[in-house]
């Protein structure tokens, strides 16, 4: 296996897939090969079905977790094995359709002042009020602020997409705050326990759950809650749809679009998401 991982590795690379992606992929087919105690590229198109199979109905996992595992599957056979047609005999799962369960700008008040200590504190804050994915935030570093443009940039996002995004004056004081109560090591905002590296996403979404149950949140999801809260109260703010769409770094303004459905009707206070964001 180890000659073809770093084939496929290379590949990925050269085609600019994400980190967290070349880490999906190559963990999904190693597994494949573990299932069959065999290297994959001798395994036949029947035998890949079936394993597919076997995720559905043995392990049941969710549709989603399968198309991951076929899209490593594709990438692998139909561009490192070279193998174009082999792959695409494997159809696709239906995700279904599941609307999140957006946070109120209360409880993300809440959640924010259940966090007892300023690293959590300033995380979370930064996560919502910059609208970043996990990946994003984890990654951020001290030379990403930038203080005379109030804007945070983020380097390769999704996609391999560099943007910037909005940096709220209440968000700036209280990173200045963290830096110099904190000092961290490194060049990253939030290092792990080796300042080298930065904090592991596993971690953040620990910190994420804990201080949720804390404020006493019952509302479904993960750490990026956050990022949809982002963008339904500044809809809500009346913030315009196009901007929003570059600070969350969508690719089609479609996908912003989809927020609209989880905005409330009416609202009597248009100015709340942006008085959350500047006052911190």
């Amino acid at each position: 296996m180890q000659p073809l991982r770093l084939q496929m590795q290379r590949d990925m690379k050269l085609r600019g897939l994400a980190l967290r992606t070349q880490e999906t992929y190559i963990a999904a087919v190693a597994a494949l090969a573990k299932h069959y105690r065999c290297s994959p590229d001798g395994l036949s198109i029947d035998q890949i079905q079936r394993y597919v199979l076997h995720l559905l109905e043995d392990r049941q996992l969710s549709w989603s977790s399968c198309n991951q595992a076929i899209c490593a599957f594709r990438f692998f056979y139909g561009v490192t094995l070279k193998r174009g047609v082999f792959a695409l005999e494997i159809p696709h799962g239906r995700t279904p359709q599941k609307q999140p369960e957006i946070l109120s700008r209360s409880e993300v008040m809440r959640l924010l002042d259940a966090a007892s200590r300023l690293h959590d504190r300033v995380l979370l804050k930064t996560t919502y009020a910059a609208g970043l994915r996990l990946s994003e935030v984890i990654a951020l570093r001290w030379s990403d602020i930038d203080s005379e443009r109030m804007s945070l940039r983020v380097e390769q996002g999704k996609g391999a997409q560099d943007r910037y995004t909005v940096l709220s004056s209440g968000l700036l004081a209280e990173l200045r705050t963290y830096w110099k109560l904190r000092r961290p090591e490194g060049p990253w905002l939030f290092p792990g326990r080796d300042p080298s590296v930065p904090i592991c996403d596993s971690s953040v979404q620990r910190l994420y759950t804990h201080t949720k149950q804390k404020a006493g949140i019952t509302k479904r999801g993960g750490i990026h809650a956050l990022r949809h809260a982002f963008a339904t109260h500044l809809l809500e703010a009346g913030i315009d749809l196009h901007m929003i769409q570059r600070f969350m770094g969508h690719r089609s303004l479609s996908t912003t679009q989809r927020y609209l459905h989880l905005t409330q009707s009416h609202l009597k206070d248009k100015a709340g998401a942006l008085d959350l964001l500047q006052s911190g």
